[in-house]
């Protein structure tokens, strides 16, 4: 038989299939990009205030303070783990800066040290528990959850942190005489490159950017970035190749943990109080955000570019129902459901292996 015979014997692939292919294909990789698109788009047509410049500016400095929580998380899932207790971290963060300032009257900077400080604890309390005690990563870290928001309960007694708050350690109840100082608010308010009429770029989103642009570049383009990826990917492989696994996991847990306490502290300086459990709603979000990633550019695997993103899409999602009057009640069960159909796009479209 020919080789021209063999060829016409070979049944062609249908048009059609091909054309289901290339549109799977197409889903999978700008799905997330084509969501944004259409969110900004309804929302714009439901509230003429939704793009206004004023209210993109809010969104992006909500999300700002989630980015960068989110992307510390992204980091422990890289190397295969995840870390429950990122939210009571960003709370812990929020409770003892101010704190400081308010009842003992520390400066800005010495709270922010501080803060930083009892947050690396928490990482290494996290990977001491996955590492050497072998507690798996999530019951591991969720018990780092109760303890830390019992701490965080326990430096007031219980009371939020505001100006002129009753001293919890002062036996004849006096009232507190320090303050949130501004150059601590500067952080969560403050602007930045303002000319004229603009007043300029929030503070918080600039520091986003930064931690974004750092760690897509650690991760993506340096070999220490891969190193964590490898981990995550085949542990006992990378192990047996000579890399010190046990190092990069810790390296992740701090990182997670820092990054949180640095949410904590924006966040802090934006609301200008020390309230109670302020960082628990910041781990389901942040959650969201990192696996909304996976569905980016049809990655399917933890990435800062798409946990950046699905940051962007939880906050124009929750923004847009807000300024919509959906009760707050249901905003996680619309939450829930487009998370729920993005992950099912991304991976039912996955191409099988032959």
């Amino acid at each position: 038989m020919s080789a021209d015979t063999l060829q016409r014997a070979v049944p062609s692939p249908r048009p059609g299939r091909e054309l289901r292919r290339a549109f799977a294909d197409f889903l999978l990789r700008y799905g997330m990009i084509l969501a944004i698109v259409a969110l900004l788009v309804f929302f714009s047509a439901v509230n003429r205030n939704f793009m206004t410049l004023g209210n993109m500016l809010d969104v992006l400095r909500a999300v700002s303070i989630l980015a960068i929580v989110a992307i510390g998380l992204t980091v422990t899932v890289v190397v295969g783990g995840i870390d429950a207790s990122v939210g009571a971290t960003t709370g812990l963060a929020v409770m003892l800066a101010t704190a400081l300032m308010v009842i003992w009257r520390a400066q800005w900077w010495l709270a922010i040290l501080i803060s930083f400080a009892a947050g690396a604890v928490v990482g290494l309390i996290n990977a001491f528990l996955v590492i050497r005690l072998r507690i798996p990563d999530l019951l591991a870290t969720l018990s780092t959850l109760y303890v830390v928001s019992g701490v965080q309960l326990t430096i007031t007694r219980g009371d939020a942190v505001y100006r002129g708050m009753t001293n919890p350690y002062s036996p004849e109840r006096a009232l507190t005489t320090g303050e949130i100082q501004p150059e601590f608010l500067w952080l969560g308010q403050g602007m930045l490159f303002g000319t004229g009429d603009f007043r300029g770029i929030p503070v918080p989103v600039v520091l986003m950017l930064i931690v974004a642009v750092g760690f897509y570049l650690f991760l993506g383009h340096t070999r220490h970035g891969r190193l964590l990826y490898a981990v995550g990917g085949n542990p006992e492989a990378t192990r047996l190749a000579g890399v010190n696994v046990d190092a990069y996991r810790l390296t992740a847990y701090l990182i997670s943990a820092l990054l949180a306490t640095l949410g904590g502290l924006v966040l802090a300086a934006r609301i200008g109080t020390g309230g109670i459990r302020a960082g628990d709603p910041y781990l389901l979000d942040a959650v969201a955000a990192t696996y909304f990633g996976f569905a980016v550019l049809g990655a399917r695997k933890a990435n800062v570019f798409g946990t950046v993103l699905g940051a962007i899409f939880v906050g124009v999602m929750l923004n847009g129902l807000t300024m919509m009057n959906m009760p707050w009640y249901l905003q996680d069960v619309v939450k829930g459901a487009v998370l729920m159909a993005s992950l099912g796009l991304s991976f039912y479209l996955k191409p099988k292996s032959t």
